[in-house]
């Protein structure tokens, strides 16, 4: 039986891994997660290592960077963004030699950019967090919430607000919507919380607290990954529904 655990409050995309997300109203859901999330990502030219990905946890400054749509802002919104605005206020596109030698050279080494049709992905292709989880953890702290820390594709607005009351989901299916032509997710795993949630989405500043309240409230898990076992549009407002995978 489905039942109505809350709604979609926020939506976002990441374009290019570890830089800056989008926040959209509406998306489409794939096999891979939102259409256009996470299909681009910087590569560390030279390095031979199983992850040669270019991530914030070895550059904070990436989530300075802004991927943006430059000159049709009426295009396609599922269609990848053509250009990042860096700290500095230029706007490069995403394959110019300028924005690799601006990322090259605050990491101190080359970089290359390239697009990935099924993404990159630490874990699952979607994940998703509870708004009362990241209220809870900033309340720990005595900060402002700020769900750009945790990254996440789904925030989901839960009518019973516990914190972390998101782990119940394990192995269950959400859904979203009254209709049947909305997509359904299989929820995966825990998302267990890395060095990201330390930097300052503002800043770049690396603030430790946040992954030690993490470890501290929760044993470092927070949020959730899921599966894409259905393809649909969601929408921000929309109704999530569980059904219980046991």
């Amino acid at each position: 039986m489905k039942i109505p655990i809350g709604e979609v409050a926020a939506l976002f995309r990441y374009p290019v891994k570890s830089m800056a997300g989008e926040r959209l109203d509406a998306a489409e859901l794939g096999w891979h997660g939102v259409a256009g999330d996470r299909r681009l990502a910087l590569r560390r030219i030279g390095d031979r290592a199983g992850f040669p990905w270019l991530t914030a946890s070895k550059l904070p400054e990436l989530v300075l960077h802004q991927p943006v749509r430059s000159g049709n802002p009426s295009a396609d919104p599922g269609a990848l963004l053509s250009h990042v605005r860096t700290p500095g206020g230029a706007e490069w596109p995403l394959f110019s030699p300028e924005l690799a030698e601006e990322v090259g050279k605050r990491h101190g080494s080359p970089v290359e950019m390239l697009h990935l049709d099924r993404g990159i992905f630490d874990e699952a292709g979607l994940s998703l967090i509870a708004e009362a989880t990241v209220e809870a953890i900033a309340r720990h702290l005595g900060r402002s919430p700020d769900v750009r820390r945790y990254r996440p594709n789904l925030l989901i607005a839960t009518h019973d607000a516990l914190p972390f009351g998101e782990e119940k989901w394990l192995g269950g299916v959400l859904t979203f919507g009254s209709s049947d032509d909305g997509p359904v997710v299989t929820i995966t795993n825990h998302d267990l919380r890395c060095s990201m949630v330390n930097i300052d989405p503002d800043t770049a500043r690396l603030e430790p607290e946040w992954l030690k309240a993490v470890a501290a409230l929760r044993n470092g898990n927070a949020g959730m990954y899921g599966t894409v076992t259905k393809r649909g549009r969601i929408e921000v407002g929309r109704t999530v529904f569980l059904e219980s995978g046991v």
